[in-house]
C-alpha cells in the first residue's frame, strides 16, 4: 500500500509539472542559477565542507551544467534530498536536475516519468560489516540485522539475495546515509547494505575505518546517473551532452589545464567540434560555442573529477574498475560529437 501511494503521488506530480518542464532552460537562465538535487551528505559524492561549500563527484556534475548553461560553475543552488524526497522534488519542479547516486531502472525511467541522461558511476550493491563480526562473505549473514534505506532499489535486491541463498535477515529501516552510519556504528544492525561506492564513502568517515570490511559479494547492477523530468528534450540534451563532454574530454586528453589552449584549434576534428572551433554543436543545444569548454574548466574532465573526489588517493579509495574508459577495459564511453 505504501509503495502505491508513493508511486501515485509521483505520477500526479509528474503530470502537473509537464507544462513547466518544457521551458527548463529558459527558467534556469531567467533565475540565474541551477537548482540541483543532491544527497543530504555522502562524503566524496555530495557533502558540504567546513565552510558550507558543497563538494563531491555528483556536485561536480551540477557545477559543469551550470558552467555550460550560465557561464558560472558557482551559480548552483544545492538542494539536499533523501531517498524518499528526491523523486518528488524532480517531478514537482523544485529542482532542475537530480545528481544524487540514483540507480537507473525501468520503472523509474518509464513509470515515474524521468529521463536518465547517462551513467556517471557504474556500481553494485554490497555489504559492510565490523571485522569483529567474524564473517567474510554475505552468505554467512543468516539471521543478521540489516540497516537499509527505505525507498531504494536496495530493498528488493536484499530480499532477492537472501531468498536465493535460503537465509533470513531482519531489516532495520533508515532514512539517510547519516542515519545509516549512526545506527550501524551504534550496533543497531550487524551490517549495512547500499551501493558499494556509498559503503566506501561511509567507511571513510569512521574513526577507525580499518575495523570494518566491505564483503566481496556485489549482488546487483546499479548504474548511477543524473536525471531530469520527462517532457523537456532540450534540457535533457543539455545535461546529457555536458556529462558526455566530461567523459569524452578524458578520452581525448582534454583537461582543465589544457582546454584553453586546445580550444584555439587542433588537428582533431572531434575535439574541435566539442570545443566550438568547428561546427555548430553549441547552437544546436541552444547554447554558445564555448559551453563544453566551460563545463571542463569547472572542475576538469571525468577522470580529474573521479581522482579528486573518490579516487584511490582519496579517503574513499575507489579504483576506476568499470568506470575506466572503454579504451582501458572499462564501460565509460561517450557517443561521438558530430
Amino acid at each position: 500500500m505504501r509503495k502505491s501511494i508513493i508511486v501515485g503521488t509521483l505520477a500526479f506530480a509528474s503530470l502537473s509539472a509537464g507544462m513547466a518542464a518544457a521551458g527548463t532552460l529558459d527558467d534556469v537562465k531567467a533565475r540565474g542559477k541551477l537548482n540541483c538535487g543532491v544527497n543530504t551528505g555522502l562524503t566524496g559524492f555530495a557533502a558540504p565542507d567546513a565552510n558550507g561549500e558543497w563538494r563531491g563527484f555528483d556536485v561536480a556534475v551540477c557545477r559543469a551544467v551550470a558552467a555550460a548553461v550560465l557561464g558560472d560553475a558557482t551559480a548552483v543552488e544545492f538542494v539536499p534530498l533523501t531517498s524518499k524526497t528526491r523523486f518528488t522534488a524532480v517531478a514537482s519542479g523544485e529542482v532542475d536536475m537530480l545528481s544524487r547516486n540514483t540507480t537507473w531502472t525501468f520503472s523509474r525511467d518509464v513509470d515515474l516519468k524521468f529521463d536518465f541522461i547517462g551513467v556517471n558511476y557504474y556500481d553494485g550493491q554490497g555489504f559492510i560489516v565490523p571485522k569483529s563480526l567474524g564473517v567474510s562473505s554475505a552468505k554467512e549473514l543468516d539471521g543478521a540485522t540489516v540497516c537499509i534505506q527505505t525507498g531504494t532499489t536496495t530493498e528488493r535486491n536484499l530480499a532477492d539475495f537472501f531468498r536465493a541463498n535460503n537465509i533470513t535477515y531482519e531489516p532495520v529501516p533508515i532514512e539517510s546515509d547519516d542515519e545509516a552510519q549512526q545506527q550501524y556504528l551504534a550496533g543497531a544492525c550487524d551490517t549495512y547494505t547500499t551501493d558499494a561506492s556509498g559503503l566506501a564513502a561511509v567507511r571513510a568517515t569512521f574513526e577507525n575505518p580499518g575495523d570494518h570490511i566491505i564483503l566481496p559479494e556485489i549482488i546487483s547492477k546499479e548504474p548511477l546517473g543524473p536525471l531530469v523530468r520527462h517532457g523537456d528534450n532540450e534540457w535533457a540534451d543539455i545535461v546529457r551532452w555536458t556529462l558526455n563532454a566530461l567523459v569524452a574530454a578524458e578520452e581525448y586528453g582534454i583537461t582543465s589545464a589544457n582546454v584553453e589552449e586546445l580550444s584555439q584549434g587542433t588537428n582533431n576534428p572531434e575535439i574541435n567540434r566539442m570545443l566550438g572551433t568547428e561546427g555548430t554543436l553549441g547552437e544546436m543545444l541552444g547554447l554558445d560555442k564555448d559551453w563544453a569548454k566551460r563545463a571542463i574548466l569547472a572542475g576538469g574532465n571525468y577522470g580529474e573529477l573521479f581522482e579528486k573526489n573518490i579516487g584511490e588517493k582519496t579517503p574513499i579509495g575507489l579504483a576506476r574498475g568499470l568506470n575506466a574508459q572503454w579504451t582501458e577495459g572499462g564501460l565509460l564511453y561517450s557517443p561521438p560529437f558530430r
